[in-house]
């Protein structure tokens, strides 16, 4: 809801004698998820200073709602691309988790959602790797093991397996041709 809506929220909230403060107060000025990064105070003559570099490019875009709903589409869509892209990596050796909280914090720039995900998801990862750094010897390898396999299924299934195997002369190796692609 913009301004708009705020300003309608009030003047029906006036006949509860309620103070009326618009979802835009309640979030330092913006309905973004990143709070109002246009305008500047200076505090010691109180005058407003001119935005710059990208708090200028997000002031222009806020001023337009065809942009702001592109730019936010955009986010969107580049957002969930990077998040699905580290949710597949998650099992494999590499940065997925770092890829996840990427897609979550490009979604969270623009979406109050999205923020909240990002924290709880960087909770529960801590929790983990707090748990699994307390544990014995024995369990992390299971850990791994369990790791690996999925890394081994996801290859099979993909046909990686059979591919490699015809590199090196074993593709005799029938087994090692994927259900799916094979």
């Amino acid at each position: 809801m913009g301004p708009r809506g705020a300003e309608l929220r009030c003047v029906r909230d006036l006949a509860r004698a309620r103070p009326c403060r618009s979802r835009l107060a309640d979030q330092g000025g913006s309905d973004r998820a990143g709070g109002d990064l246009s305008e500047k105070t200076d505090e010691q003559t109180g005058e407003r200073e001119e935005p710059t570099g990208i708090a200028a490019f997000r002031a222009r875009i806020e001023e337009r709602p065809t942009w702001r709903r592109a730019w936010r589409i955009g986010v969107g869509v580049v957002g969930t691309a990077v998040l699905v892209a580290g949710i597949i990596a998650i099992p494999y050796p590499g940065p997925g988790w770092l890829i996840v909280f990427a897609g979550l914090a490009i979604l969270a720039s623009e979406f109050a959602w999205a923020k909240r995900v990002l924290k709880y998801a960087r909770g529960k990862y801590d929790a983990w790797t707090d748990w699994l750094g307390r544990q014995h010897w024995a369990v992390k390898i299971l850990v791994l093991l369990a790791t690996g396999a999925i890394v081994l299924a996801t290859l099979w299934l993909l046909n990686a397996l059979y591919l490699v195997a015809g590199w090196v002369g074993l593709d005799h190796w029938t087994w090692l041709k994927s259900p799916i692609f094979g």
